[in-house]
């Protein structure tokens, strides 16, 4: 269920065709009448004529700017006959009256000239979306570094600068891994419907508003409007959270933090109890896949979206983000987030920008002694005297991208020393060695650490295939403290065969509070190599989850089962998750795992005619992609 690695990300900047739908940009009074029906959308200017505050914040915002027409005011790029020259391809940036255009390889490998679309972001670099036709765009590999030149910005540059990437591979800029409808555009529009037609091989693909709007985080407007209004039958409306919105980002208001009065810890005036902003954030802001279009602020994120877990590749055993997985999985795994922080104690949510400058955003909540250099030992006002340095250490992603990893752990080079991965301290001090650093935090700290990471030695077991991990996975899972998204790791990582601890483990972990862990334990079931019978109540409970995403994973978890004795509500449960699966696939119908997958459902009803036509269907899509190649020639 989850997406190939390769560029799954927001940053991949891609547009789509402008006239396939028009911005909705309607005022307070021109807005229309709205029904007690599904709520439509209305645009940010209709918004902005009662919330003039939050739109002054947010225009110009990153998320204003996150997909823009390509015009003189909004292209950064030099297209003064520039060139830049990658492998054997040089392209050729210009100016053809209005239109901005770039002369490159196109999907047969010859020069061409393609009008540039649309750009997409602004700063550390901007991208440009190329129309393909079929109602595709497309994202050019070369990106303009938006960097001042002091920086080393203010130039062309390849998002592959190591690899030769010729017309026909995936990744080269006309591949499927660059397609905008599907690897960007949510998280650069609002209310985006893909609109893909498997038939035809072409996308209809809409939006509410070019760019993320208002309402991409707080909903369809139209029933807040018609509050606002005092419209007829909309008055209660006053009495619920929103206002007809069907979110409201409350969790903050009224709540206030000190320290404790022995630890001197912050310490949060009321706990948090829901977690709407954060699965509101995570839709975009987290390594995920879409399974439904049908995504409403405020709800769990598994409503409509595989979240990825901390697996190999993507993240380092300690957690830290490995691949580009931005900022929700490793944030999950803080002591920040078992307190209750939210993003918005950081970030002001409209204009994106930080509450407070440097070290002065942690000491909001923390005591200012961390900023002394008996806790730091670096020189005051140094680069590495800044809680981020130690706290939240970078990756580089897009050549130019630098992101703070959100896990806010402490640095254990001593990890580093038995696991590999990274640590803060030979982040910067790269001509040492971890136990050079760790020696250092000893002398300055004693020889005892805090175990912070206490996944790390399981999660390493587990990828190295040691026989140890079993134990290990099992003592962690025995934590009740573990966070869930450590949690959902672990079970996912249990090693085949399950033993009678690992089954146990799974049909307690269906009754978790958190979906992410109901979720991950559904999904292990389901890989198992045999049915466990142990686990069919569990997995039949969760088919009335609360979720969706939950459902789905019982679902196919128990699409071997015999359900002839099952009581008529299991069944109907049954075939309402399975339904939504099936949909799932569909609606994946662009991908070739999509078409994998639809091929392999045709195939457990034995029709054999569909599911060759769906693995010759991947094909098209991918001819490298080796699961349909496989299942094809076998059929």
């Amino acid at each position: 269920m989850s997406e190939p690695s390769a560029l799954r990300r927001p940053w991949l900047l891609a547009l789509l065709a402008f006239a396939s739908a028009g911005l909705v940009l309607l005022s307070l009074e021109s807005a229309p009448a709205a029904t007690r029906g599904a709520a439509g959308y209305v645009g940010r200017a209709t918004c902005a004529s009662c919330h003039q505050e939050e739109a002054a914040a947010f225009a110009a915002s990153h998320h204003d700017l996150a997909m823009q027409p390509a015009s003189a005011a909004t292209v950064l790029g030099d297209f003064a006959e520039a060139t830049f020259t990658h492998y054997d391809v040089t392209s050729t940036f210009f100016r053809d009256g209005e239109r901005f255009v770039v002369r490159t390889d196109g999907p047969d490998g010859v020069l061409r000239d393609f009008p540039i679309a649309y750009v997409f972001g602004v700063t550390p670099l901007q991208q440009y979306l190329i129309d393909v036709g079929a109602g595709r765009l497309q994202a050019l590999t070369v990106a303009w570094d938006a960097r001042d030149r002091a920086n080393g910005g203010q130039r062309w540059y390849h998002l592959y600068p190591d690899e030769r990437v010729p017309a026909g591979d995936e990744l080269h800029w006309t591949g499927l891994q660059q397609n905008w409808n599907h690897m960007c555009a949510e998280c650069h529009s609002t209310h985006l419907q893909k609109g893909y037609d498997g038939a035809q091989d072409r996308f209809a693909t809409t939006w509410a508003e070019l760019d993320v709007a208002c309402e991409a985080c707080h909903g369809a407007g139209s029933q807040h409007v018609a509050w606002a209004r005092g419209e007829v039958g909309f008055a209660d409306l006053a009495q619920v959270p929103g206002k007809g919105l069907p979110v409201a980002f409350d969790e903050r208001r009224g709540v206030t933090w000190g320290r404790h009065p022995d630890t001197g810890q912050p310490i949060r005036s009321a706990p948090r109890t829901t977690t709407r902003e954060l699965d509101t954030c995570a839709r975009c802001h987290s390594r995920r896949s879409t399974f439904a279009e049908d995504f409403v602020p405020g709800r769990s994120l598994l409503e409509t979206h595989w979240p990825a877990l901390l697996t190999e590749g993507l993240f380092h055993v300690t957690g830290r983000m490995q691949d580009e997985v931005y900022n929700h999985q490793s944030f999950l795994l803080s002591r920040m987030h078992a307190h209750g922080v939210t993003c918005s104690d950081c970030h002001e949510p409209h204009s994106g920008r930080l509450r407070a400058p440097g070290n002065a955003l942690c000491t909001q909540c923390h005591d200012p002694r961390y900023e002394r250099p008996e806790h730091h030992r670096h020189a005051p006002g140094s680069a590495a005297s800044q809680c981020v340095a130690c706290h939240m250490p970078t990756s580089t992603y897009m050549g130019v991208d630098v992101r703070h990893d959100h896990s806010f752990a402490v640095p254990r080079p001593d990890l580093s020393e038995r696991f590999g991965a990274p640590n803060a301290c030979n982040d910067c001090h790269r001509d040492q060695t971890p136990a050079w650093s760790q020696q250092a935090i000893e002398r300055w700290h004693g020889p005892t650490r805090t175990d912070r990471y206490p996944w790390a030695a399981a999660f390493a077991a587990a990828r190295r295939d040691e026989a140890g991990a079993r134990s290990l996975l099992a003592a962690l899972l025995a934590d009740p403290d573990l966070p869930a998204i450590a949690r959902a790791t672990a079970l996912h990582e249990l090693p085949e065969p399950l033993d009678a601890k690992a089954e146990a483990a799974l049909a307690a972990a269906c009754d978790h509070a958190e979906p992410l862990v109901r979720w991950a334990a559904a999904e292990r079931a389901a890989d198992a190599r045999a049915p466990i019978a142990a686990l069919e109540g569990p997995l039949r409970r969760l088919l009335a989850d609360p979720v969706r995403g939950v459902r789905i994973g019982a679902a196919w978890a128990l699409r071997g089962s015999d359900r002839s004795s099952w009581p008529a509500d299991a069944r109907a449960d049954f075939a309402a998750a399975f339904a939504a699966y099936e949909a799932a696939q569909h609606g994946q119908a662009d991908r070739p795992e999509g078409r994998l997958n639809l091929g392999n459902l045709a195939l457990e009803r034995g029709d054999r005619a569909t599911a060759a036509a769906e693995f010759e269907a991947a094909l098209r899509l991918l001819p490298t992609f080796v699961p349909a190649r496989i299942n094809l020639a076998d059929l």
